[in-house]
């Protein structure tokens, strides 16, 4: 049996890691040099809700890639404005070793291999081609794509291409495969009525900051300025996809995260106000490096799906991560990525396909933001464990814990101990 995972994201290694446990064999195709996409300038675990998350995830058998991060975090169990005992993995080390972790499970990778179109049959997809021409077949597929790109989007809903770490001028557009084989995919809005949200971060080279501002950030994890008062603009939440941070300290503070690079939680701040910040007069964009202009443009593009993440209309295609929902962070994408890939190989030998129950903080999730993605006003929201809209209803459910004995032992009442990491064929 062979999968075809289109998209090298987070959603789309995880997908290919249950997909191979489960005992097929998998080809994943990323269209850039580098997997993980914005997992290369994201960094942040384990906060809020998402420690549940987290530990859920190991618990059914799908926390090969937590594993890697929580191996590579710089920072543990650090509080900033809304957060408590997030994680920062160092996002310039974490991409080799997902890279070598898929490669030595026997996992096909291809990098630089842009899926362009499909070949479809009915209902069925048989094949896909790539911009060089070629055409590969497959039993089952899964399209991890995402929501960004290509630049026309982000100059039309954005302020322009803001040349991010997506890097579509230099390897080709994003293409919706689940578009292309015929369905309609379904688009996040604003308030406005106009489409998209803009991404919620920067990056800042730490080498460009004050020697004081280092120390703090290597020592703490996390450094908190205060913003100008002529410069506070709370306007600009309402523009950032990541609503877990479109909080008021967000806009009157500056406040910087150690992931390698000092992560700056807003969308954009420009350079020249930036610059008159103490210890930040000589700060240096690294992603998007038109970051005192603006960030990428996502929620353009999203799959009609089922719970169990098999794209509706299609009898061989599924989904995950942004492509999959209005889903915000890498615990989103790889919980939805994990599920996607067990599957399809169970989809592809004709066994009933799994939905993880509600009493789970990932199958509620999975189940509330397709529901939600029904309505115009659930368009206009984003979905994450990390804090927002979901978060509160994780705490209402009681869902919410950092007990992980008592995560487990939900999980196992359950019978769903290690189901991901079971093989099927």
């Amino acid at each position: 049996m062979k999968v075809i995972v289109i998209g090298g994201g987070w959603s789309g290694c995880a997908a290919a890691i249950t997909a191979k446990k489960a005992g097929a064999q998998v080809s994943l195709f990323e269209k850039t040099d580098m997997l993980l996409g914005l997992g290369n300038v994201g960094g942040i675990m384990r906060n809020n809700g998402r420690y549940t998350a987290a530990e859920e995830l190991i618990a059914i058998g799908g926390g090969d890639l937590i594993n890697i991060t929580d191996k590579n975090s710089r920072h543990k169990n650090i509080d900033f404005p809304g957060h408590k005992h997030a994680w920062l993995y160092d996002v310039n080390k974490i991409e080799p070793d997902v890279k070598e972790y898929l490669i030595n499970m026997g996992i096909e990778v291809r990098t630089i291999a842009r899926v362009i179109d499909v070949e479809k049959e009915n209902n069925k997809i048989k094949g896909i081609y790539l911009s060089d021409g070629s055409h590969i077949e497959g039993d089952v597929f899964i399209e991890t794509t995402g929501s960004t790109g290509p630049m026309g989007n982000c100059l039309r809903y954005g302020n322009g291409c803001s040349m991010c770490a997506l890097r579509c001028p230099a390897f080709g557009p994003r293409v919706s495969l689940s578009s292309r084989a015929g369905v309609e995919d379904l688009q996040g809005e604003r308030d406005d009525d106009s489409y998209g949200a803009m991404s919620g971060s920067c990056k800042l080279a730490k080498e460009s900051l004050s020697e004081e501002i280092v120390k703090e950030l290597d020592e703490k994890g996390v450094v908190v300025l205060k913003v100008p008062p002529e410069d506070v603009n709370l306007d600009k939440l309402k523009l950032k996809v990541c609503q877990q941070y479109a909080l008021k300290e967000f806009a009157e503070n500056i406040v910087l995260l150690d992931t390698g690079h000092a992560k700056l939680m807003t969308s954009y701040y420009v350079l020249e106000k930036l610059r008159k910040i103490p210890g930040l007069e000589k700060a240096k964009y690294v992603d998007p490096y038109a970051g005192g202009k603006g960030n990428s443009i996502r929620y353009l593009s999203v799959a009609p799906r089922t719970d169990d993440m098999k794209v509706k209309g299609l009898e061989n295609l599924f989904c995950a991560g942004e492509k999959g929902g209005l889903f915000v962070g890498h615990t989103e994408a790889i919980c939805t990525g994990a599920l996607a890939g067990h599957n399809a190989v169970r989809g592809a030998l004709g066994m009933p396909l799994l939905i993880l129950p509600k009493s789970l903080a990932i199958g509620d999730i999975i189940s509330y933001a397709n529901y939600k993605m029904m309505t115009r006003e659930g368009r206009r929201n984003r979905y994450t464990f990390a804090g927002a809209e979901y978060f509160e209803r994780m705490k209402s459910l009681g869902l919410y814990t950092t007990d992980s004995v008592e995560i487990r032992t939900r999980v196992d009442k359950l019978n769903l101990t290690d189901i991901l990491s079971q093989k099927l064929v």
